[in-house]
């Protein structure tokens, strides 16, 4: 194998990790979100960006809240689900970069004065920042279930600003019964890899 991550590990980010349908009543804690964090702030993203901005629901009055801007195949897990992060990204994140970037502080304002470009950079990057986060999820023993089926415009209003986008809900926690669906297909490497 040409892998240098543990098999165990492999399968338990990768092959048998699945988006979570149900979940167990075991509560996510602080320091499992602590842990989660201090992990993944080490992806890279562009120009050490951080845009990916995380509101955690754990009250049942903001759970009852966020349900109903959730597609209606959502709103049970979402409900069920110990934990629920609301992923957004931070169109002002180059506020912080003199404090990220110390060597090249100067990015902020050649690169990101006007709002569409920060736009799409806090959206590339906090999407990667997401990506990461799933990831050490998977990496505390947990399951993640994102979901992108919803009203983003009704949970940026009830639970965001204008400056924040919003891109994925993510449901956390231990898998319940039948957590899980049959593994879907995917595509093999000649379907998506170009040699040029």
């Amino acid at each position: 194998m040409s892998l240098v991550l543990d098999p165990a590990a492999q399968d338990l980010l990768f092959r048998e990790a699945r988006t979570a349908n149900s979940f167990s009543d075991e509560p996510v804690t602080e320091e499992q979100v602590q842990a989660i964090y201090d992990l993944v702030k080490y992806g890279p993203t562009a120009f050490n960006g951080t845009p990916l901005r995380i509101t955690l629901v754990r009250s049942a009055e903001a759970r009852e809240r966020l349900v109903q801007h959730m597609a209606e195949g959502n709103q049970a897990k979402t409900l069920a689900a110990p934990l629920v992060a609301i992923l957004s990204a931070d169109n002002e994140f180059h506020e912080e970069l003199p404090q990220l970037l110390p060597h090249f502080p100067q990015a902020k304002d050649l690169f990101f004065a006007e709002r569409p470009a920060r736009e799409q950079s806090s959206l590339v990057n906090a999407s990667l920042q997401a990506a990461y986060f799933i990831l050490g999820v998977r990496a505390a023993g947990l399951a993640a279930g994102p979901m992108t089926g919803a009203d983003f415009a009704g949970i940026q209003k009830e639970f965001l600003d204008d400056d924040h986008t919003p891109i994925m809900v993510v449901n956390i926690g231990k898998p319940g019964e039948d957590a899980w669906f049959p593994r879907s297909p995917r595509l093999s490497i000649d379907e998506v890899v170009t040699t040029v």
